[in-house]
């Protein structure tokens, strides 16, 4: 009942403003002054004044707006995790099928792995020296070739 009291009031308010503004000959200003004065009057004679009255004082919905916040919540929390893996279940099982089939042509002895560069050969593990004294001569022997 108060709230549309109020917005009765500014819309009053508004009109008057807007026919000072018009007696100044600014038409086009007091015409936007008018329309922004009618809209809480028409949200009044709608009912959406009274329905979100109904609705600040309500605890019931306030629940549903919390529910309907937890479920926006977990919609997003679903799509960025499955922007990261990379889409949804079917998604990854079709890329998965396809990798297998695309991986070895019909006929070859062993699965082709594509374009990409060979890899080079594993270079063979350095033999472990017998003593400490064989550590040293690669040193000495760099030592004795500058003449130190």
């Amino acid at each position: 009942m108060i709230a549309e009291t109020v917005c009765s009031a500014v819309a009053a308010a508004g009109l008057g403003i807007a026919a000072v503004t018009a007696y100044r000959r600014r038409f086009l200003a007091a015409t936007r002054i008018a329309a922004y004065a009618l809209v809480p009057l028409g949200l009044v004679l709608t009912g959406v004044v009274e329905w979100l009255a109904d609705t600040a004082f309500s605890p019931t919905a306030w629940a549903g707006f919390m529910l309907l916040g937890v479920a926006w919540g977990l919609f997003a929390l679903t799509r960025t995790v499955e922007r990261r893996r990379g889409g949804t279940r079917k998604e990854r099982r079709a890329a998965a099928r396809s990798a297998r089939q695309e991986a070895a042509a019909p006929g070859a002895s062993a699965p082709s792995l594509g374009t990409a560069a060979p890899r080079p050969a594993a270079r063979p593990a350095a033999a472990p020296r017998a003593n400490s004294s064989d550590d040293f001569s690669d040193i000495e022997a760099i030592l004795k070739k500058h003449g130190i």
